[in-house]
């Protein structure tokens, strides 16, 4: 599968299918609805950095609605 690159020292790797699961965890397991960009800041956070427009491509990939459908 693909590989996204982590940021800081470590260089860590994730695989898209593991971010896609990621992105799977925080929209189900929120209880605000959170745009495609809070899901990429948060993520930014955990060291993933991906576009909005990735989000975006991937939410959509896992079948899930935008914040305004969810």
């Amino acid at each position: 599968t693909n590989s996204i690159s982590g940021a800081g020292s470590s260089g860590s790797r994730y695989s898209k299918e593991g971010v896609k699961e990621i992105i799977r965890e925080l929209i189900l397991d929120e209880e605000q609805h959170r745009s495609d960009q809070e899901i990429a800041d948060l993520l930014a956070q955990k060291g993933i950095p991906l576009a909005r427009r990735t989000v975006a491509k991937y939410r959509k990939e896992l079948d899930l609605g935008s914040s305004y459908v969810r």
